[in-house]
């Protein structure tokens, strides 16, 4: 070998790492697998896939509802990217509105037979809108795919026939506003039916307040009735003025005196007063009928009717007063007033001063009338902007009234027409008959199968590289403990060779009790009982372990070759981390293989002496202290076959103060032991640890061979280990034992694994 050889670095997970994680665990990755196995066949069996139905739409373009009812349709065509649209209408088919008009149509029991039963609407909606899919064919595609999925063969097809005649609906609704518009014209016709009657019944208060009917006619009847009053009473004053004219140039002359012995009954000057008054107001009033019928009024009127009333009451009061004075009759009092003089003939001077009161009476009424029609005209032209905006504002909300009524006619006839179509959207693919689709559940099963394996196979890489903390090949000791391997011992109880193993215990444990080759009596049976445990070294060859220990022999002795160690005796130590990794067995097994070359004797020496333990045994015969191996008188004791000796590490000192005092001791032997014609002096040493003398004495050998049990020695105790016997100027090397083989030879050849 060579002394500088570096263990080399690890290059990673290699194929002979899987291999070996694989095998050692197989049946972890097994059970896991037929878990999966079984997990997917189960699926099969008791989950089949529902029944399903598919179809398929093209959305050729989607019409946009107007701002206005009057409006032209403006037309949305999807993009070549088919996102907005599409996503949209996708949205109105699966929405959850359309699952409960479908369920509704179809019947809420009839959706829930296979699906625990009930008849309860929301939860067939809700069964309707979890078997419910729509999807675009493609990216960017203008098809959309529906599919509904149920247990039940004879629902899927119809129900999703329904489901996509809804949708036209919906589409039309939505889109075309029909709906919505309809109440919006409606909200607005009776908004508009309620602003135009306030405006009526604010107009009607104003007119009736101001005792009108139309604007134009009362302000065009009362200028009428003001201009006649003021002719009138232009002319009556003129008149009165000639009159007081007259008896002014008469009050001059001797008035005559008038013989009244054969004149009527003179009237009173009260009486012609109210009788001048009536006339006037009887003349007022026809002329008051005449404007309302020039209004347009009939006589069905309530003005014209009253109107009438007055003037039949004030004719027979005039009756009554001509019947009683007959000269009032012979007055000639015109119907306008304005040619109401009397006649000078014939009356005299009473008549003509009757004249003149009753022109002035005339004159007064006139002038009454003539300030009560002024204050109308004046309230009337007050309010006149007022009543002349409402009536704007009536005539505006009756234009948009009847503009609303017409478009909402007809948007209720163009819906009566188009109700259910849409040209827009084509069927590509009518609702399938119903089928299985037993792709995605053999993909689930696909999954669960795949998924067993990979579960295993995580479970078993996952102990072996984060839970396992222990060697188990030989790989290992070069790559993780940077340790020159000398050789890989298999666990013989285990690859093949079990049989061979317990025969070798079965001889081991008669020869344990039986008798030294020599005769010698059992002296020693209560002496291992005294100090504590029975402890054996077993020299007998085992035939499945023999190879090894020839190998290991051959290894050491080419070491020592290779270094140009020639001087005799060549110590060899071996060692482990823990009791039971085999130390003893590899001590025996080397010591037994060295004596066998016949090229110089080999002293075996154990030193398992701590803890005042274990007297050692060789067939039945205590074995030697050192120093009788040492002594030429009392070496043959030591020998147990040609050239191989045996004895344990004891001296004549009191053993209680051997493990303190063994270093200095051991010191002292060693040029006895040089100086002794052994050729090889086999150490069998206690486990490393703090306390142990191993580490103390290993600076001491040429070779320190540390025993490494497979599976069993942790990393971290063995990297320590190696680092105290290193500390001491040791030359260690590992021996792995115990190694099991898990992949087969022909994938994984011996010498790949034991690199």
């Amino acid at each position: 070998m060579n002394k500088n050889r570096q263990p080399e670095p690890s290059p990673g997970m290699t194929l002979g790492d899987i291999y070996y994680v694989i095998f050692r665990h197989k049946w972890k990755i097994i059970l896991f697998s037929l878990a999966g196995i079984a997990a997917a066949v189960a699926v099969y069996f008791f989950k089949p896939p529902p029944y399903e139905s598919q179809a398929e739409l093209l959305i050729k373009y989607v019409p946009e509802a107007p701002t206005l009812a009057l409006a032209g349709d403006k037309v949305i065509i999807p993009d070549s990217q088919g996102n907005a649209i599409i996503n949209s209408e996708i949205q109105i088919l699966t929405s959850l509105d359309l699952a409960e008009e479908a369920a509704t149509n179809i019947g809420p029991s009839n959706i829930l037979v296979d699906a625990g039963g009930g008849n309860n609407p929301v939860a067939a909606a809700v069964l309707i809108r979890e078997g419910l899919q729509a999807v675009p064919a493609d990216k960017g595609s203008s098809v959309i795919v529906v599919s509904f999925q149920h247990p039940n063969a004879h629902i899927v097809q119809p129900v999703l026939q329904e489901i996509i005649n809804d949708y036209f609906q919906k589409h039309y609704d939505i889109h075309s506003a029909s709906g919505q518009y309809d109440d919006a014209l409606s909200r607005e016709r009776s908004a508009l039916t309620v602003q135009l009657s306030d405006t009526e019944q604010q107009l009607a208060a104003l007119k009736n307040k101001a005792n009108i009917l139309s604007l134009d006619g009362s302000q065009a009847a009362l200028a009428s009735q003001i201009a006649k009053i003021q002719d009138a009473m232009l002319d009556a004053q003129a008149q009165l003025a000639g009159y007081q004219a007259a008896f002014k140039e008469m009050g001059k002359s001797a008035p005559a005196k008038i013989e009244a012995t054969n004149a009527p009954t003179p009237v009173p000057p009260g009486q012609m007063d109210d009788y001048q008054d009536l006339c006037a107001r009887l003349d007022l009033l026809r002329k008051k009928e005449q404007g309302y019928f020039a209004q347009g009024f009939t006589t069905n009127n309530v003005l014209i009717a009253e109107v009438d009333g007055q003037i039949s009451g004030l004719e027979k009061t005039k009756i009554n007063l001509e019947k009683k004075y007959p000269q009032l009759s012979g007055m000639n009092v015109a119907a306008g007033g304005s040619n109401g003089s009397a006649s000078a003939s014939g009356a005299g001077l009473q008549g003509q001063v009757a004249q003149v009161a009753a022109l002035q009476a005339r004159i007064k009424a006139w002038d009454a009338q003539l300030d009560q029609l002024q204050t109308q005209a004046t309230n009337l032209n007050n309010i006149a902007p007022t009543i002349a905006q409402l009536e704007q504002t009536k005539q505006i909300q009756a234009t948009n009234l009847q503009s609303v009524s017409i478009s909402l006619q007809q948007a209720q006839i163009n819906a009566a027409l188009e109700t259910g179509k849409a040209p827009n959207i084509k069927w590509v693919q009518a609702p399938s008959p119903p089928f299985q689709d037993w792709k995605n559940t053999h993909k689930l099963m696909a999954g669960l199968a795949f998924g067993g394996i990979i579960a295993g196979l995580a479970l078993a890489f996952f102990l072996e590289f984060y839970l396992d903390p222990s060697i188990k090949r030989p790989v290992e000791i070069e790559s993780k403990l940077k340790l020159p391997l000398f050789l890989s011992i298999p666990d013989v109880s285990r690859n093949g060779h079990a049989r061979l193993a317990r025969s070798a215990e079965r001889r081991l444990l008669k020869m344990s009790n039986s008798e030294t080759d020599t005769g010698a009596a059992k002296t020693q049976d209560a002496s291992p009982e005294k100090n504590g445990e029975l402890k054996l070294v077993s020299l007998e060859k085992n035939p499945a372990l023999q190879p090894f220990y020839e190998a290991l022999r051959d290894r050491l002795v080419v070491y020592f070759e290779v270094r140009n160690l020639t001087h005799k005796p060549k110590l060899v130590a071996v060692t482990g981390t823990e009791p039971g990794s085999g130390v003893s067995t590899v001590a025996a097994g080397l010591a037994a293989s060295l004596s066998e070359t016949g090229d110089g004797n080999v002293l075996l020496v154990d030193m398992n002496l701590e803890g005042g333990a274990a007297q050692q045994f060789y067939k039945g015969k205590a074995a030697c202290g050192m120093d009788t191996a040492l002594a030429d008188e009392t070496k043959e004791n030591a020998m147990v076959q040609e050239n191989l000796y045996v004895v344990s590490g004891e001296t004549n000192l009191n053993s209680d103060k051997l493990p303190r005092i063994l270093p200095k001791r051991f010191a002292a032997l060693v040029p006895k032991l040089k100086a002794s014609d052994f050729d090889y002096i086999i150490f069998d040493m206690p486990p490393v640890t703090q306390t142990s003398i191993t580490a103390r004495l290993a600076g001491f050998m040429d070779m320190v061979l540390l025993v490494i049990e497979s599976e069993k020695s942790n990393r971290e105790v063995v990297r320590r280990a190696n680092d105290w016997l290193t500390e001491s100027g040791a030359t260690v090397s590992a021996v792995l034992n115990k190694a099991r083989k898990y992949v087969p030879e022909r994938l994984h050849r011996e010498f790949l694994s034991d690199k």
